[in-house]
């Protein structure tokens, strides 16, 4: 005689959420962040006073476009990037720009007080490295 040994099947629906991969995904962008937020910060950490121009809207720059910023303060130091550099440095580092196939968007990062013809000086030296696509910053007027 044949004898089944099956047991009863209960169609219980399952209650519980699993919560692990939200965490994952909470702490692996708690890192991006952490990693991130110096990075932005760098360029803020130069003291310029940027001159001011009246609110407008801005045109929103390609995703792909890379940007160098440069900055003088108002004592007339160079900064390349976040690292101060002598003109002479910066001759160097500008040249290995120019020299690239797609050379980036140079933002020049002025103090408003600084003599205008150091600003020239510093167009006059991206010119010469072949880098045309150039941009200031400044800051809102209230």
């Amino acid at each position: 005689m044949a004898r089944t040994f099956r047991r009863q099947r209960t169609a219980n629906p399952i209650a519980d959420l699993n919560l692990t991969n939200l965490i994952d995904l909470g702490f692996t962008l708690l890192i991006i962040f952490m990693i991130a937020t110096p990075l932005i910060q760098q360029e803020q950490t130069i003291p310029v006073n940027l001159p001011t121009e009246s609110k407008r809207g801005q045109p929103k720059a390609p995703s792909e476009t890379e940007f160098q910023p440069i900055a003088i303060d108002r004592t007339g130091q160079y900064y390349f990037g976040a690292h101060k550099v002598s003109y002479r440095e910066l001759e160097t580092l500008v040249a290995g720009l120019g020299a690239r196939k797609n050379p980036p968007v140079v933002r020049i990062r002025a103090d408003q007080t600084l003599q205008y013809q150091q600003v020239i000086r510093l167009m006059n030296l991206l010119m010469k490295s072949n880098i045309s696509k150039i941009t200031f910053d400044t800051q809102a007027a209230d």
